[in-house]
């Protein structure tokens, strides 16, 4: 797992063909604003959230974000505990970005 600031966050997930971006907010949160094209996994969901976590597949890389930071590093250790080698933090979460959001 790797914190990563926006800035280089970014950068690395628009040179890895191989990325996917995760968004573990609540739905609530989605509701507000979502990078676009994310992968929408609520961590609170406990259980559930590790289920779907682990249909996916391992050899991509996860560029994860929450709100603020917090919960993407919680999931970004949690993929590393279930066999994700390549989970990204966006330290700061959703709460700095400055790109592109849909709804």
């Amino acid at each position: 797992m790797a914190d990563l600031q926006q800035k280089d966050w970014t950068k690395q997930r628009d040179e890895d063909n191989n990325s996917v971006v995760l968004d573990v907010r609540t739905q609530q949160e989605v509701d507000e604003g979502i990078i676009p094209n994310s992968l929408h996994i609520d961590i609170y969901r406990g259980q559930d959230f590790i289920d779907e976590i682990q249909k996916l597949d391992k050899t991509k890389s996860y560029y994860v974000y929450c709100r603020s930071g917090n919960r993407s590093g919680q999931a970004c250790a949690i993929m590393n505990q279930l066999g994700f080698n390549n989970a990204y933090n966006l330290v700061g979460g959703f709460n700095e970005w400055t790109g592109k959001t849909a709804h």
